[in-house]
């Protein structure tokens, strides 16, 4: 961990890949809830490679888009799910693993929610540092596929994963809930704000965000809510992926820790 400039930009390399998909997204036919899960499991198989060995977590291998894969080049209307976010590991999730594996203490014995799981990296994190139940979230169901593909490369028993958007539903008795890279639209912040606000309010839980610094997140008023506890130097391929971007950090999220 060590201190590095604070930048705003937002992903590079990655951002272009994924702005061919918003291009062309309502052109794509959303195939996901009409395929079974061992459909989805061979295209997912056949279009991504085992990675994670450059990130700032080696020891957790996951199925994500590289420049090998085929569809970092092809045309995105071929494509015929909703976006893969889930095929990239981001730089916010990168940190929150890093530190759930450092630190197990954190949510050793707890019951523990990621959401936007994505790739799924944070509950495989939080799974290996002792987590007593741990909950996937994310509205993509190609996601939650993902996700038990990539515990199972793991040696692990997948989460339940669940696909329902929990934002704004009646909080559950979690003891932490995991949010990497979840401020990149001011709406959605504002949505989770209020949500993780009444989590803590109704449970107790503890809030755990991890952001590289985007402008969305940094001039958001959430983050004069948030002590950070740790920072991390990206590794240098995934600053080529994320040009602008050097470092991720973590932040504990209690706003009554605020309040005198």
């Amino acid at each position: 961990m060590t201190s590095c400039l604070n930048h705003k930009l937002d992903n590079g390399g990655q951002r272009q890949f994924f702005r061919r998909f918003k291009q062309t997204n309502r052109h794509r036919c959303f195939l996901s809830s009409g395929q079974s899960d061992e459909y989805i499991r061979t295209f997912i198989t056949e279009n991504t490679e085992t990675a994670g060995e450059q990130s700032l977590t080696p020891e957790i291998k996951l199925r994500l888009f590289t420049p090998n894969c085929r569809f970092w080049r092809e045309r995105p209307e071929l494509w015929p799910f909703d976006d893969p976010y889930w095929a990239i590991y981001w730089p916010g999730g990168q940190a929150l693993s890093r530190f759930l594996l450092d630190t197990p203490e954190v949510c050793q014995d707890k019951k523990v929610l990621d959401l936007g799981s994505g790739c799924g990296a944070s509950a495989i994190a939080a799974k290996l540092s002792g987590a007593a139940h741990v909950v996937a979230n994310d509205i993509d169901r190609v996601a939650a596929v993902a996700t038990h593909m990539n515990c199972e490369l793991n040696g692990l028993v997948p989460p339940a994963c669940l696909t329902d958007n929990m934002i704004g539903s009646e909080p559950e008795g979690f003891d932490l809930i995991l949010l990497g890279d979840m401020f990149y639209d001011e709406a959605l912040a504002t949505s989770l704000h209020s949500w993780l606000d009444l989590c803590i309010k109704t449970h107790g839980t503890a809030v755990l965000i991890g952001d590289p610094g985007r402008a969305q997140f940094e001039g958001h008023g959430i983050r004069r809510l948030l002590h950070r506890l740790a920072q991390f130097e990206l590794p240098e391929s995934v600053r080529e992926e994320n040009y602008g971007l050097t470092c991720s950090s973590v932040w504990h999220y209690h706003p009554e820790l605020y309040m005198n």
